[in-house]
């Protein structure tokens, strides 16, 4: 039932179970914050899109900025989010007529047959009517009468008072306002979603770079090894190992490429662009080191700027109105409605008629449904409210985990590249040895697969990082306009 039946339906028993399910509307409107990978936009609407522009030949160059800005103009769970705002406010506009007079303007004309006798004007009746003419006879009348009518009126009705209208009115506000939330929400969820798919394919682009230059590493020892057994300076062993060893790091360059390729293709979906467009992405993999902030700084602003805590707030105030809405159907309702017309029959002159009338209706005895209406209510509002003391503690913990994640995450970005600059000085080390004929590949293999971990180690670290101070900014509220300032420029 929507806000507009439960107005017109005034005090009956029930009626504010419409407002119910549209402020429980408006609290579903928020998607729900889930840290998950789910590439099917039938399952999450945040993996999918509008598309905005054909595909085209030319390569796409496209920032961390530019993703974000077409996420927020295409993305499928934004726009149903911008939607379910847009029916709120249409319910609103609903209620808010119900304060408003009504003012209707009919007209008509016709050609109208009466039977009087079916309108109980038989002989019977006519007949008593005799004694009033000379000599005790009526005329001759026929029971058939007709006449062309023609009417204009306007009509003017307006609610005076009325004690669930005006809670309706409330309810219906604090719905808009808690959908409006619910966008915002949305909108920090498309931030968060698209940027980490950026930083996803960085790190996929990342690796293939890696894989790529293991290869060509792994090329130039093959070269060396088969020169080497050529000259007989090293056994026919030794080319094996170096042909085996370029042959996996090819493997591993063709997994690599794959997974970039569909890194860019759930990247596309996300913020509107068509599957096939070629991109190519401009920012390199950011980094920077935060500002250090405690749980209460945090916490202080998430409870100042994250949008699904100001959209419960609004719940809270929706179900108050409801409350009031039962209680308030004890009070009495003032209803005024009028019109004034003129009628002409038969083209015998026009004349005005109108109406003036209001209505008083006071409910009696209805007190047992209207108690029982109550308490349903107040159950409703303490649940509220209980998920609301409950979302101030998980806003804590979250804070709490964002920022455990962030101090960790950095360290092990610090530990990644002390790893990559041991590796990168051992493969130079046994390098050496092996041109100086000193030892054979086989150690030079193992320094090379090492250097490959490590650097694949960094590139997740970095990831890692990146996204653990987004769900930071997530968690304080503040990611869709900061979320630069908190992975890096």
């Amino acid at each position: 039932m929507k806000v507009k039946r439960f107005l017109q339906t005034g005090l009956r028993s029930g009626a504010v179970h419409g407002i119910s399910a549209i402020i429980l509307l408006a609290g579903l409107a928020a998607p729900a914050w889930s840290q998950g990978s789910n590439p099917t936009s039938a399952a999450n609407p945040f993996y999918g899109s509008v598309t905005a522009q054909p595909r085209t030949s030319e390569i796409l160059k496209l920032s961390l900025d530019d993703a974000v800005r077409r996420g927020l103009e295409n993305n499928l769970g934004l726009k149903q989010a911008e939607n379910s705002e847009k029916v709120l406010h249409g319910e609103r506009n609903q209620a808010l007529q119900q304060f408003l007079p009504t003012i209707t303007l009919t007209g008509d004309t016709g050609f109208y047959q009466h039977d009087l006798a079916a309108q109980g004007f038989g002989p019977g009746v006519i007949k008593k009517f005799a004694v009033l003419f000379p000599g005790g006879t009526m005329p001759a009348l026929s029971l058939i009468t007709k006449d062309t009518l023609t009417q204009g009126q306007i009509h003017y009705s307006e609610t005076l008072f009325s004690g669930p209208v005006i809670a309706g009115w409330k309810a219906a506000g604090a719905a808009e306002r808690a959908a409006h939330f619910g966008k915002m929400t949305a909108r920090g969820e498309v931030v968060q979603q698209v940027a980490t798919a950026y930083l996803h394919a960085i790190a996929a682009s990342s690796e293939v770079d890696n894989a790529k230059a293991l290869v060509a590493q792994s090329q130039v020892l093959l070269d060396h090894a088969h020169a080497s057994h050529e000259a007989g300076v090293v056994a026919n062993l030794e080319e094996l190992r170096a042909k085996v060893q370029l042959q996996s790091q090819q493997q591993l360059l063709l997994a690599a490429q794959n997974h970039d390729q569909k890194d860019l293709i759930l990247l596309k979906r996300e913020i509107g662009l068509d599957p096939g467009q070629d991109i190519a992405l401009t920012d390199p993999a950011p980094y920077n080191d935060l500002t250090e902030q405690t749980p209460e700084e945090v916490r202080a602003t998430a409870y100042k700027n994250r949008q699904d805590y100001q959209n419960l707030q609004n719940l809270v105030v929706g179900y108050k109105a409801i409350h009031a809405a039962y209680r308030s159907q004890r009070l009495p309702t003032l209803k005024f409605n009028s019109y004034y017309g003129t009628s002409t029959v038969n083209g015998a002159g026009t004349h005005g008629d109108f109406l003036a009338m209001g209505t008083l209706s006071v409910p009696i005895f209805r007190e047992a449904g209207l108690r029982g209406n109550e308490d349903a209510s107040q159950a409703q509002l303490d649940a509220v409210n209980a998920q609301l003391a409950d979302l101030r503690v998980h806003i804590d913990q979250q804070v709490r985990s964002a920022l455990l994640d962030v101090a960790a995450s950095k360290q092990l970005v610090e530990v990644s590249r002390s790893n990559v600059d041991l590796a990168t000085a051992a493969l130079s080390d046994e390098t050496d040895r092996v041109n100086a004929g000193v030892d054979d590949n086989l150690p030079l293999v193992t320094a090379q697969a090492t250097l490959a971990s490590a650097e694949s180690n960094l590139v997740q670290s970095l990831y890692r990082y990146n996204v653990s101070k987004l769900a930071l900014a997530r968690a304080a509220g503040v990611l869709e306009l900061q979320y630069r300032d908190y992975i890096g420029k």
